[in-house]
């Protein structure tokens, strides 16, 4: 199929922090990829999410707030090593955003759905960068969970870390590597035919694996 879409879709993969470098994107992209990020389902437009930026000094800034808090995380003293490395964990790559999730109370709107929409978002801002040749990885870490972390981040009471995303420009190695996977019917236990659960006849092929583990007719 010859679709630059389906293409990206279909080969896009994960690159590991290490494995990125700058340049990142420019400020134009970046707001680019923001706005693009902001496109998904979002039931009752309530935007339950934000983004923080790390460029620049903040990124190094940053990093001694998350290194303090390692120190005050740890039973035992870090190593200065470790400290180095906590440091230095947002310089990776030029850019990185934070997602952060905020669960809105709404009627009609569950929790769920709007934590689901952050994370649409996080994937979102990794599509868009992708799409303008950029590597990215979407990562959490423990600083997401790290209470002294939430707290530099002024989070709130209902919103939490959703995702790190890190964009800028894969090494060579990782640049010429494939992101193809395997098709979806060859991966064991992924996916299952709606006409077998239905206990109609199964396309050839799909979800055979499955068939026995599964009921044979359901109420749709």
């Amino acid at each position: 199929m010859d679709n630059p879409i389906i293409d990206l879709l279909s080969t896009r993969r994960s690159v590991k922090p290490d494995k990125l470098g700058p340049p990142g994107p420019t400020p134009v992209e970046l707001e680019t990829i923001l706005t693009i990020a902001a496109r998904v389902p979002d039931h009752k437009k309530l935007v339950p999410w934000r983004f923080i930026v790390f460029e620049g000094d903040a990124r190094a800034r940053f990093g001694e707030i998350i290194a303090q808090a390692c120190i005050a995380a740890e039973t035992e003293a870090p190593s200065e090593v470790r400290l180095a490395m906590e440091r230095e964990r947002l310089m990776r790559a030029p850019i990185v955003v934070a997602a952060i999730s905020r669960v809105i109370e709404r009627r009609g709107a569950p929790e769920w759905e709007q934590v689901l929409s952050a994370g649409a978002a996080c994937f979102s801002l990794c599509l868009a960068a992708n799409a303008m040749g950029y590597g990215t990885s979407w990562i959490t870490e423990w600083i997401a969970y790290d209470p002294q972390v939430r707290a530099a981040l002024g989070l709130a009471d209902n919103e939490r870390v959703a995702g790190l995303s890190i964009s800028a420009h894969p090494s060579k190695d990782q640049a010429n590597a494939s992101g193809r996977r395997s098709p979806i019917s060859s991966l064991n236990g992924v996916a299952e035919d709606c006409r077998v659960l239905c206990g109609l006849p199964a396309c050839p092929g799909a979800g055979r694996r499955l068939t026995k583990h599964l009921p044979r007719r359901i109420k749709l």
